[in-house]
């Protein structure tokens, strides 16, 4: 299955916010480790956020990355800090 990944706005925006070390984990996940294997039900503690099972999220570190699954397109849509629960 070969998977075009796209990248939302919001989401470059929120990766461009993040503190640097945390800016280049996500980086280096998202856009190099990710982009040699991705297999969506491979990201650490996937969770299925609708009914219709088109969003997602997944913790990496301290922060959320949520993504839309649509056929065989992954759209990254925001990366923000984890809640303090």
């Amino acid at each position: 299955m070969n998977l075009e990944v796209r990248y939302a706005r919001s989401f470059l925006i929120d990766l461009k916010s993040l503190e640097p070390a945390a800016y280049e984990r996500v980086y280096n996940f998202v856009f190099v480790e990710l982009a040699e294997k991705l297999q969506p039900h491979h990201l650490p503690e996937l969770r299925q956020l609708d009914e219709d099972g088109i969003f997602f999220r997944f913790s990496l570190d301290n922060y959320l990355i949520g993504i839309e699954i649509r056929g065989e397109i992954v759209k990254f849509l925001r990366v923000v800090p984890m809640p303090d629960v």
